[in-house]
């Protein structure tokens, strides 16, 4: 495969939790960014333990040869009762992902999501009416203008325990919303979780796809009964996701569409665990030997 315009990152999430901060609290900056760089990754998602000043984040990265690829930024326009202040929120992020030369964000509608309460079972997702789609997609196209001012593409990540989870809400969001203005983050994990075979979204919204994220799922324990019914920490508290190649994604035919599908920005692997019980450092390794081999196929 042909993989000379895809750059490959790893997450700090694999260190420390960004909705579970008794996870990995032990682990410093410095090992985490150290161990990106061991184990041979570019790249990097933002963090809750990075600094939030553009030139000491960009000197500190700069230090492990590691460039910011993207951040995450929830979105409240659902909720909301005035859209212009989500999009105030979003454009103190853009400006600094614009300082650090990031060229995506990934936005994600979180009103009523349930994914970082550890009491509230997955089953409680949100579920958005008409109302409810019609706030969002007016939000989204604006954030995504925004966005297109500061050079820097809107990727929406669907996840878990949010009204964006399902195929149906994939679809419906990818078909109501302008393609030039959002696009779509893709992630192998949630996808899965979700109940969706990732090929199928990477088959028929590919040409939507500005950023992916790399997990594998532990089918065990996606099928045991606290994932179907708890709540989305207590599975990841569980171990439901692993790095690619450790779990049951295949993911020869999602990487044969990405390289067909002439994709050019970042992977990355983001699979969230107890560092406790799977040490980063050697997850990161095993990412890094498997996509290798992949790589050279």
């Amino acid at each position: 495969m042909n993989w000379n315009n895809i750059k490959l990152g790893i997450s700090p999430i694999n260190w420390s939790n960004d909705d579970l901060h008794e996870l990995g609290a032990d682990i410093t900056l410095e090992q985490c960014l150290a161990d990106m760089q061991k184990t041979g990754f570019s790249g990097t998602e933002l963090g809750h333990k990075y600094p939030t000043d553009a030139k000491r984040l960009i000197s500190i990265l700069g230090s492990y040869n590691l460039e910011l690829a993207s951040g995450w930024f929830s979105t409240y326009f659902v909720r909301s009762s005035n859209p212009d202040e989500e999009l105030e929120r979003l454009e103190q992020v853009l400006q600094f992902l614009s300082a650090m030369g990031a060229k995506t964000i990934n936005l994600a509608e979180c009103s009523g999501a349930v994914y970082n309460a550890r009491l509230i079972p997955l089953s409680e997702k949100p579920v958005f009416d008409d109302k409810d789609w019609d706030s969002l997609i007016y939000g989204l196209d604006r954030a995504g203008q925004l966005c297109h001012t500061y050079g820097i593409q809107a990727g929406y990540h669907h996840h878990m325990g949010t009204g964006i989870e399902t195929y149906a809400e994939i679809e419906r969001l990818m078909n109501s919303t302008t393609p030039e203005l959002l696009s779509l983050c893709a992630d192998t994990g949630h996808l899965r979780y979700a109940g969706i075979d990732p090929l199928d979204v990477f088959e028929n919204f590919g040409d939507r796809i500005v950023h992916i994220h790399l997990k594998d799922i532990r089918e065990n324990i996606l099928t045991s009964r606290s994932s179907k019914n708890g709540s989305f920490l207590d599975s990841v508290l569980e171990g439901v996701f692993t790095v690619p190649g450790d779990g049951m994604i295949d993911f020869i035919p999602i990487f044969e569409k990405v390289v067909e599908s002439g994709y050019t920005g970042w992977m990355i692997v983001e699979a969230e665990q107890d560092p406790a019980k799977a040490d980063p450092l050697q997850y990161a390794q095993m990412a890094s030997d498997y996509l290798g081999k992949i790589i050279a196929l």
